[in-house]
Parts: C-alpha cells; structure tokens; sequence
C-alpha cells in the first residue's frame, strides 16, 4: 500500500482532470452509486466514505443528501487535503488520514462507500474487509463500491482491458498508457471478477446485494445488512 500512497500523494492536484481520461464514464458510475442510496433526501445519515481521494463521491453524496454526516477516510495527506479543500462549505464531514484497513467501527453509519480504493486490497484482503464493512453498518444499512471488476472468463476479461485500453487512448499517448497506466494497474491493483464480488457480499452478511452499473471494467454495486 505504501507504493500506492506515494502514486496518490503524487496525483492528488491533478486527480480530477485526469480521471476523466482514464476511467470511462466516470460521472456515470458516480452518479449510478449516488442513486443507489436509499434514503430521503433531507435526511440526516452517517455515512463513511473509504478512500475518499478528492471528495468526489462525498460531494455528490452532500448534493443529493445535504444533511447527511460524512467520514472522509484516505491512505494520502495531500488526497485528504484537497477533499477539505472541495467540501470546505461543509461543516459536518470528518477528515481522517489513515489507511481504511486500521478503522475499526461498530455498527455506526447508514451507508460505507467507496470509489475506485478497494481494488488495492489484495483479492483474500478485499473478502474479508467486506465482513468488516458489514460491521461498520447498522442494522439496515447500505454499502456500495465504484471499482474496477474483472471478466468471468479469459476472454471477457482480455476484451474489457482492450476496451479500457481503447479509452485510454483517446485521451493519452500509446507510450503513456504503456509505460505509466498499465504498468501501474499491474502493479498496484488487484481486481476480481464481479461474480466473485457478488458472492464474497453475500458470505459477509449483505442481502439484496446486486449489481447497480457496469461497463466492461468497472461496475458499481452492493448491498444492505
């Protein structure tokens, strides 16, 4: 996980521009998770944000629900700084650097999130966080996951790199995306094919668990405990 602090301490100013050019459909999946959320408008719910990044997701969680409470939790400093940059109009979000495998919640929040972290987790690591996940929920809460996923099979998953490589590409040089983008996902991401997703939520203790967005790569899902 260090190597994947420094690569974010790193990106941290230029985040935002450049996950546009590498993640297809960006606001779609953000969206889609934002939507997913089960809850009245004005209500006022706890919810933890894992890998917060910039504050994307918790300032669209803020446009939707403005008077839920949020915990911002990040593995980089200059990450955290720019996400209490964003929401600074905000006065009840939480801002904690830490690595998410450290927290140790009971029955807390409304809703856990995440967005394009828990891929960093190794695959054994990413099936049991989601039991931690399901303890940091209340009876009746929400957890949903903006991430990279993998094919079912040899060939969709060579088909969904070639469709991500194929995006990539209409934002960045053929030299960039294989010496820097590819070599980085090979190096610090681990991703697992949605199915495995699917079943791990269901064994950690999620029901109505389903798939809410996909789109070759990546995919938004979840469930409630």
């Amino acid at each position: 996980m260090k190597q994947v602090k420094d690569h974010f301490e790193k990106e941290a100013e230029i985040f935002d521009e450049l996950i546009r050019t590498i993640i297809p459909l960006y606001k779609d999946m953000v969206n889609s998770l934002i939507l997913a959320l089960p809850f009245h408008r004005k209500e006022g719910m706890k919810v933890l944000d894992l890998g917060c990044g910039t504050g994307n997701i918790s300032l669209e969680v803020k446009n939707r629900f403005p008077n839920g409470q949020i915990t911002c939790v990040d593995l980089a400093e200059n990450m955290i700084n720019m996400a209490e940059s964003k929401l600074s109009p905000y006065s009840d979000i939480e801002f904690i650097r830490a690595d998410f495998r450290d927290l140790d919640y009971q029955e807390e929040y409304d809703a856990v999130v995440s967005s394009l972290a828990l891929h960093h987790l190794q695959r054994e690591e990413q099936k049991s966080f989601y039991r931690r996940i399901n303890r940091f929920l209340k009876e009746g809460g929400v957890f949903y996951n903006a991430d990279i996923v993998l094919g079912s099979t040899p060939y969709l998953k060579e088909t969904y790199l070639d469709k991500w490589v194929e995006f990539m590409l209409e934002n960045h040089s053929q030299e960039e995306v294989e010496k820097i983008w590819l070599p980085k996902h090979r190096e610090e991401d681990f991703p697992a094919p949605l199915i495995n997703h699917i079943q791990w939520l269901k064994e950690a203790g999620f029901h109505e668990v389903d798939v809410v967005w996909k789109y070759y790569m990546f995919g938004v899902y979840g469930g409630k405990k």
